[in-house]
């Protein structure tokens, strides 16, 4: 989804993705978990999404040669 603030534009992640970061800064935010460990979460979580889809891309490159 993307979100116009005056001439930007912000790319916001997919609606579970997005819920998943929120709740993570709720937690953090009523102090249940330290906003580093939630940060370590959310940036681990990103970068675990992204090899994913870094893999399935080449996965497809891949069939598509064959």
């Amino acid at each position: 989804m993307t979100v116009r603030i005056g001439d930007r534009r912000l790319e916001l992640p997919p609606g579970d993705q997005l819920a998943f970061l929120a709740g993570l800064g709720f937690l953090a935010a009523l102090e249940l978990i330290d906003w580093p460990i939630a940060l370590a979460i959310g940036v681990g979580h990103e970068l675990a999404r992204s090899r994913h889809g870094k893999v399935l891309r080449e996965f497809g490159e891949a069939l598509e040669e064959a």
